[in-house]
């Protein structure tokens, strides 16, 4: 039997499991975030380069839950 509580599979969530919210910025530009992750934001001049550049915040945020042993919600 594989137990597969507490590992590595579980914790590997995808940024597409989350709700991802893009508004413009009073400066011009455009932010994209996701509420359920504090701190996982990123901007952008167009709200495709905002979206474009979440990805790699996610995944440092990933790695340093992972290091700390917590599971992202």
């Amino acid at each position: 039997m594989l137990d597969l509580v507490g590992s590595t599979l579980e914790m590997n969530k995808s940024l597409s499991d989350y709700t991802l919210v893009l508004r413009p910025e009073e400066n011009g530009t455009f932010v994209a975030h996701v509420p359920a992750i504090p701190g996982c934001h990123a901007w952008g001049q167009t709200p495709e380069e905002a979206q474009k550049a979440l990805p790699d915040v996610f995944e440092m945020i990933q790695a340093e839950y992972q290091e700390a042993g917590k599971k992202l919600r």
